[in-house]
């Protein structure tokens, strides 16, 4: 029973993805400017396979061709943390409970018990700092007795520059303007490693404690107790880590690399100017991955960001409310997300303008179907700050369009392929077919008609069966319209005023597959302007225009 009742769910959902396979029209021309995107290694999963559900680099926070991703996310690490320090002052009690923090938090630092200690550092020791994500640097009193402790923080600032290494320092019963003056019990301490040594290392030196001097670090004389400190030390470190490490959970995404690509022109993430990006397609295309990987991807280059999912269901009007009340709904919602005040309250409409104007920030409105919700929301550029982005997802262009939205990426299916190697990573765990299964795969995918979110679906739900049952499903598949399909494409065709639900009809049952200029001259008595309705009903997905320049509307519509 329970078989029985996945199998007409399938039949019904591929109904609906074999429509939305031929329904596409004219995408918009495209600048060519382009940004940098980091790299992916492709390996071939869905569009579709998630659900919708750092810091940023020391040396900048813009994102631009020379920061995306910045150079210490690119590095391959081999530890966590570097400390650097004193051991006469700390390693006994300061370093030793930092460490067991550390330890209790999944934290993993360098350590160099083992390790003999020189005249200068090694290329071991270089190793260890280049390799740590992060340095900190434990600066006490007796810090500059060390040659070898001066020399690292040397090459840790060197890395900080080049690298984008991020460094902490904390100041343990030591002055901040001590270290970068070189005054106090630091400086003579400072002075007496420098007797004997060449101008050169000591201007290094000189250099290297001015400049962490200057880090807003944690000062051991502004807490009472040392136990709450080191707990912030370790936490800090903690989300540090956890916000710097690229998302991966769209890498390798069959054709993800190709849409993110192409939106390189439209996005321009390099430039002050604010823009409002549209994503268009149909359903299960894989409009909210694209959007959530490139907010995976960039939103800590951002000073707020926000990710509103699937704002036509979760964000539904109110039944019987004007649309002020709406807007005003609306706009609470976002500013309270975008903001992180929860159950925020705000008078009027003017609110969100006055908060965002002077922000950079990313806002994604996914599933955007009403234009209420972009002039809540976002209704004009100016309310954000420069360099801010704004994308929408929508199976509406004319939406797009009337809200003056003209950088619009149109989602293409994927080629056979890659719908090949989809449908085959969730049937078969593989990206391609088992032995026996290549035509009967082929068949499933032309049924789903390339539609990502279909052949997930039919894949998950064949996995694991025998050939005779993918047989014995397959005349089903191809015949079966039930309920479920109906109400899933009743739902656009209910969305139509009363005189495009009528021009639908006429297509369906006289001029489907029929010449464009053959149905504007039999209906221009009954209809005004035929051909702008024709495109509305193209907007919407119901219908599509052949390269021959004919209508065509898919045959379960047209039942």
């Amino acid at each position: 029973m329970a078989s029985s009742f996945y199998l007409t769910t399938i039949a019904a959902a591929i109904g609906f993805f074999t429509l939305l396979r031929k329904l596409s029209v004219h995408q918009d021309n495209q600048e060519k400017k382009s940004f940098s995107l980091p790299p992916s290694s492709p390996s071939p999963l869905s569009l579709s396979s998630v659900p919708p559900s750092s810091l940023p680099p020391s040396s900048t926070s813009s994102l631009s061709p020379s920061s995306v991703p910045s150079p210490a996310l690119s590095c391959i690490w081999t530890h966590q943390v570097f400390p650097s320090f004193r051991g006469e002052d700390v390693r006994r009690d300061f370093l030793s409970h930092i460490q067991m923090e550390f330890q209790r938090m999944g934290i993993t630092p360098f350590i160099d018990n083992e390790m003999k200690r020189g005249e200068s550092i090694g290329p071991e020791l270089i190793r260890a700092i280049r390799g740590s994500k992060i340095a900190i640097i434990l600066l006490s009193r007796n810090y500059a007795s060390s040659k070898w402790c001066l020399d690292e923080l040397v090459e840790i600032m060197k890395c900080r520059e080049e690298l984008g290494q991020t460094v902490m320092a904390v100041f343990h019963k030591v002055d901040p303007s001590d270290v970068k003056k070189l005054t106090g019990d630091f400086g003579k301490v400072f002075r007496k490693t420098c007797a004997g040594k060449s101008k050169e290392d000591i201007g290094r030196w000189r250099q290297a404690l001015a400049e962490v001097a200057t880090i807003a670090g944690y000062h051991s004389s502004n807490w009472d107790n040392e136990a709450a400190m080191i707990k912030k030390i370790a936490t800090d470190i903690s989300n540090i880590l956890i916000n710097s490490t690229p998302s991966r959970d769209f890498d390798g995404f069959v054709g993800m690399r190709a849409h993110l690509e192409k939106m390189k022109p439209l996005l321009r993430l390099e430039s002050d100017e604010v823009r409002i990006i549209g994503i268009w397609g149909p359903p299960g295309i894989g409009k909210t991955t694209i959007a959530r990987v490139l907010y995976n991807q960039f939103s800590n280059s951002f000073q707020l960001s926000v990710f509103m999912e699937n704002i036509k269901a979760n964000y539904a009007r109110p039944t019987g409310s004007d649309d002020y009340s709406a807007k005003l709904q609306l706009q609470q919602m976002f500013l309270s997300q975008i903001t992180k005040q929860k159950d925020m309250e705000i008078p009027h409409l003017g609110v969100a303008q006055d908060r965002l104007k002077d922000k950079k920030v990313l806002v994604v409105l996914d599933g955007v179907n009403q234009s209420v919700q972009l002039d809540a929301m976002a209704k004009e550029t100016w309310w954000f700050g420069p360099g801010s982005r704004i994308i929408i997802t929508t199976q509406d262009q004319k939406l797009c369009k009337a809200h003056g939205i003209n950088h619009i990426y149109k989602v293409n299916f994927p080629p056979d392929k890659e719908a090949l190697q989809i449908f085959c990573m969730y049937a078969f765990g593989q990206n391609t077919p088992k032995d026996g299964f290549k035509k009967l795969a082929w068949k499933f995918i032309n049924l789903a008609g390339n539609l990502p979110l279909g052949l997930r679906i039919m894949g998950s739900y064949f996995r694991g069966m025998s050939k005779e049952e993918w047989k014995k499903s397959l005349p089903r598949l191809e015949t079966s319209l039930d309920a479920d399909i109906q109400s899933i494409l009743k739902f656009s065709y209910d969305a139509l005023d009363d005189e495009d639900k009528d021009l639908f009809l006429h297509i369906a049952c006289f001029f489907n597959h029929e010449e464009i200029k053959i149905v504007e001259e039999h209906l221009a008595k009954k209809f005004v302007e035929v051909r702008q309705r024709l495109n509305v009903l193209a907007e919407k997905s119901l219908i599509s225009f052949s390269k021959y320049g004919k209508i065509e509307m898919h045959s379960l519509l047209a039942k």
